[in-house]
């Protein structure tokens, strides 16, 4: 079974805001066996909408649309969806006392919000808990289309609480599942050939998917059927077979980020860890902090941008930096120690390099970054070679600096 994805706003066509909506609705289409076949994103213009509209109806059983049904001129939804199933818009006054309810206290009541009270006729429209914008439900030829708001909270609600249901109920669907695998120490290229063999045998219901990641490849195995138990059989015998051959490099079985792993591997030792970061400037840090709990074992992190900063908080001596530059193994070695004695933790990791665009030499060009981790009395050290330009190359150094931390803590 198919669906297909319309979002509807010149704001999302000019980036002024990501859409966010359509990731969100494929990853819920997928758990009840829902495949989205293609995302357009229009403008509001009645033209467009009405092809973008008519092309999917033909394609798929299952039409989302989102966005476009706003109190103001520019949002043209309805009227278009209209004009399409040759309808009218007519006043419902159980959408208009749902209006009131959702605005009640909070926005003063007006002919453009009693205007959203007016809705197709001769569809089946359903009520937004938290918002004043209703859903269209339209049904064609064993076809459905829904229009649904573009406010992300608002769709979420409306699509999690009636949507989906009502659409699990019409379609009879496959059941769809992924096993994730996580995976290290390998350029994209190099997988492909090792795992050739192993690809190629697959069964015709099982497919492969790779998606690189800065210095991880996510391996998505999609299993497709119509029993569960067979489906998830089948999984489980392949991802057999893919430990056999990857073994340690697999370092988790769950598309579950790197921060993740690491706080839960910091919590069950009880242990507690810092950052020391120069051209990654807080980024590993950021990502630790962004888990909810974070604080039972991240103490403190130390932005060492300027030499002085390196030598008076994280005690690296002149003659290193003097002999070898802040760039370079000797430097984040004394960084991590540095960490671990001034903020007090268990285990560091350290950054020091050049992100780019500028600053690189011949002996260390753009994209250089020396990464350190140390943990009890062993430390680890990686050189990061490959330029990307400067966010990847931070965040490619963020990723090689918290899975040699990992690899330490296993």
């Amino acid at each position: 079974m198919f669906a297909e994805i319309i979002t509807i706003g010149d704001e999302l066509l000019i980036g002024q805001v990501v859409d966010t909506n359509s990731a969100w609705i494929g990853q819920k289409l997928n758990k009840i066996g829902i495949e989205v076949l293609r995302i357009v994103s229009i403008r509001d213009r009645e033209d467009e909408i009405l092809e973008a509209i008519d092309n999917a109806m033909k394609r798929v059983n299952i039409v989302l649309v989102t966005g476009g049904l706003g109190p103001t001129k520019d949002d043209i939804t309805k009227q278009t969806l209209c004009k399409y199933f040759h309808t009218r818009l007519v006043f419902s006054e159980e959408v208009f006392e749902n209006i009131k309810r959702v605005l009640a206290g909070k926005i003063p009541m007006n002919a453009l919000n009693k205007g959203q009270a007016m809705v197709p006729e001769g569809c089946t429209v359903i009520n937004n808990p938290v918002g004043s914008a209703s859903v269209s439900w339209f049904e064609r030829n064993d076809r459905v289309l829904v229009s649904m708001p573009g406010v992300p909270q608002e769709m979420k609600v409306v699509m999690t609480e009636s949507i989906l249901p009502k659409l699990h109920e019409k379609f009879q669907t496959d059941v769809i599942m992924h096993q994730t695998f996580l995976v290290q120490h390998y350029p994209e290229s190099v997988l492909a050939e090792k795992l050739e063999l192993w690809e190629t045998a697959l069964p015709e219901s099982i497919k492969l998917a790779y998606l690189p990641k800065l210095g991880i490849i996510r391996l998505r195995l999609t299993g497709r059927g119509q029993d569960k138990k067979e489906v998830r059989a089948l999984l489980d015998s392949e991802k057999a077979k893919l430990e056999k051959i990857l073994g340690e490099d697999i370092f988790c079985e769950e598309d579950t980020p790197l921060e993740v792993i690491i706080g839960e591997l910091l919590k069950k030792k009880k242990i507690t860890v810092s950052t020391a970061e120069s051209c990654t400037g807080g980024s590993i840090a950021a990502r630790l902090t962004s888990i909810a709990g974070s604080s039972e074992y991240f103490n403190g992190s130390i932005v060492a941008y300027s030499n002085e900063v390196k030598m008076n908080l994280l005690y690296v001596s002149p003659e290193t930096l003097e002999r070898h530059g802040a760039v370079s193994e000797e430097t984040v070695i004394e960084m991590v120690k540095g960490a671990m004695k001034a903020l007090k933790t268990d285990c560091a990791v350290a950054t020091s390099g050049i992100a780019g665009p500028g600053g690189g030499t011949p002996e260390k060009p753009v994209g250089t970054v020396w990464i350190a981790a140390g943990y009890k009395n062993e430390i680890r050290t990686y050189k990061q070679e490959t330029n990307r330009g400067r966010s990847m190359n931070i965040e490619r150094a963020g990723n090689n600096a918290l899975l040699i931390l990992r690899d330490l803590l296993k």
